[in-house]
C-alpha cells in the first residue's frame, strides 16, 4: 500500500474550471457564499459538509464531519449534542477550525474562529423542522459515550418514540452553535502544485487580504 501511495497524485493538469481567486473581492463572507453556490451548482456531493476541529483538555485535536445549516449575521451555524466530545471540547475552548473541500472544483476553504451556543429559540425552530426520526434519535443517542450493544440504542429509540407520540420537544442537551470567523483561507488547485491561495485575517474590525505561496 505504501508504495502505491507514493505514486498516487493529482497534478490538476486537466482542470478546466477558472480559478476565481482574483474575483473573491474583499469580503470573505461574500466570497464564501459565491464559492458555496458554485459548489452546489456543480452538484458537489453534500456541499455543506465540513470538517470541524476542536481542542481537548489534553491539547489533543479532534476532527469530524458536520453539516453547515445556515450562514447568519456573519456566523456559520451548525447543530450537535452539547454533551458530545465536540460539545465538551467547545465548552472548554471556544476556538475551533472548519474546513470545506469540494474536489470536483478543486477548492477548499479554511475558517478559524470562536464558537458560542446560539439562542434557544433558534435551536427550537430548527429542531422542529427536522424529520421525526432525527428528532427521536437526538433523544436516544448519548453521543460519544460508550454503547454496550447496538440493541440498547434501538431500545432507547423505541422508548422515546413512544414517550413522544406527537410533537417531539428539543432535548436540553442538543442545539446550535455559531462560529464567528477571524480567519479565512481560500485554496484553488492548479497544475504543478502552483495552487492559488488567498487569506482574510480580521484585524481591528477590518479584513486584511493576502495572496499566499502554495
Amino acid at each position: 500500500m505504501s508504495e502505491w501511495l507514493k505514486s498516487y497524485r493529482e497534478n490538476h493538469a486537466d482542470f478546466d474550471h477558472p480559478s476565481g481567486i482574483d474575483a473573491l473581492g474583499s469580503n470573505p463572507f461574500v466570497a464564501f457564499s459565491t464559492w458555496f453556490d458554485e459548489a452546489a451548482t456543480a452538484h458537489e456531493k453534500e456541499a455543506n459538509a465540513f470538517v470541524l476541529s476542536t481542542l481537548g483538555p489534553d491539547a489533543r485535536i479532534s476532527s469530524r464531519i458536520l453539516y453547515l445549516k445556515e450562514l447568519q449575521d456573519q456566523a456559520f451555524i451548525f447543530y450537535t449534542n452539547y454533551l458530545s466530545h465536540k460539545g465538551q471540547d467547545i465548552s472548554r475552548q471556544e476556538k475551533v477550525a472548519m474546513l470545506f473541500f469540494w474536489p470536483g472544483l478543486m477548492r477548499q476553504i479554511r475558517i478559524e474562529g470562536r464558537v458560542q451556543a446560539i439562542d434557544a429559540a433558534i435551536s427550537d425552530a430548527y429542531f422542529a423542522s427536522r424529520p421525526r426520526e432525527s428528532q427521536i434519535g437526538a433523544w436516544a443517542s448519548e453521543q460519544s459515550t460508550i454503547l454496550p450493544t447496538r440493541s440498547l440504542l434501538i431500545e432507547r429509540f423505541e422508548h422515546f418514540d413512544q414517550r413522544f407520540p406527537n410533537e417531539v420537544p428539543r432535548p436540553p442537551h442538543w442545539g446550535g452553535y455559531a462560529l464567528h470567523p477571524e480567519y479565512f483561507e481560500f485554496w484553488q488547485g492548479q497544475p504543478s502544485r502552483l495552487h492559488d491561495r488567498k487569506s482574510f485575517s480580521l484585524k481591528d474590525g477590518i479584513w486584511e487580504t493576502n495572496l499566499l505561496h502554495p
